[in-house]
């Protein structure tokens, strides 16, 4: 089939890599335009942009499409079949959905309708799910509300951050859509309407989502840490300043009172509303990252985080 392929983020890149070799015809890539980065505010391309061009691929760039008529002139032009997306960071107009011929197929983070939204991923280990997984959903104009096409599962470990399971939904998805673009074709699938009753939804993280609350359970905290893992990082209060942790281990025995800090044979432990939680990878304001034990060296009598 003939694809436009749109995205931002880097979970977009392992579909474009996996489409550009296949047997269908990639029309081009639209993405975000050029955004400021760094201390020195220098534009810098998105992970598709990159990735297109060294692919060799037409990059299209419009600030707004629901404002930029002359890129929705030459999306008719280009006459797709389907267009393909995933992060791309803005919702697709109701104009722009109706051009291509199959619809516009965005691959989604979630089991839908579980967790529509920005920030599926997160979501589902910061609720302590077992499992999620990605879906193809021909997109409409409600926010995730589109039928499916497709969906596949996988597990959620223990260890698994936001990052380590973006990426990994990020290579099933990719799998997932060339996969869905065959059996299409083929007559194979038909899109599924959702079932509305089970919806949920995930909103975008926000600074106080990863605030830390010393009151509750510590497996729920353990959770919020490695939900907010690698962005924008679980943070609490310590000696008046902010205090990112990155990594920690759920303990079932009780430590101290919550928000208490302790480190009983060198481990670094922290009292929480049930059980404690074994700091391992933390970052003080004003340093980078660093085993707990090391930060642990410079403490000068009884420590706490701020509830």
């Amino acid at each position: 089939m003939r694809i436009l392929f749109g995205g931002t983020a880097e979970f977009a890149v392992p579909c474009l890599n996996r489409l550009a070799p296949s047997r269908h015809e990639l029309l081009g890539v639209f993405t975000q335009p050029d955004r400021p980065a760094g201390r020195k505010r220098i534009p810098q391309p998105s992970a598709v942009k990159t990735a297109a061009q060294a692919l060799g691929l037409t990059v299209y760039q419009p600030e707004r499409l629901r404002k930029d008529a002359a890129f929705m002139e030459t999306v008719r032009g280009l006459q797709p079949d389907v267009v393909v997306y995933a992060a791309y960071g803005q919702i697709l107009p109701t104009a722009f959905l109706s051009i291509p011929r199959h619809g516009c197929w965005n691959i989604h983070g979630s089991l839908l309708p579980k967790y529509r939204g920005a920030a599926p991923i997160q979501w589902a280990i910061a609720n302590g799910d077992s499992e999620t997984g990605v879906c193809v959903m021909i997109a409409e104009a409600g926010l995730d509300t589109g039928p499916v096409l497709t969906s596949t599962a996988t597990a959620i470990q223990p260890d698994d951050t936001a990052g380590t399971l973006t990426a990994r939904l990020a290579a099933l998805g990719a799998d997932l859509m060339l996969k869905t673009l065959d059996d299409f074709e083929a007559g194979l699938i038909t899109a599924q309407p959702q079932d509305e009753s089970r919806a949920t939804h995930a909103p975008s993280i926000t600074r106080e989502h990863a605030h830390i609350n010393w009151k509750r359970p510590a497996v729920e905290i353990g959770a919020l840490i490695r939900a907010m893992n690698p962005k924008p990082g679980a943070w609490t209060i310590w000696r008046g300043q902010e205090f990112k942790i990155w990594s920690a281990i759920p303990m079932a025995f009780d430590a101290r009172s919550p928000g208490d800090l302790s480190v009983p044979a060198g481990h670094v432990l922290a009292g929480t509303g049930g059980g404690a939680l074994a700091l391992t990878t933390v970052q003080p304001a004003g340093k980078k990252p660093m085993p707990a034990v090391e930060w642990a060296r410079g403490w000068h009598g009884d420590e706490r985080f701020e509830l």
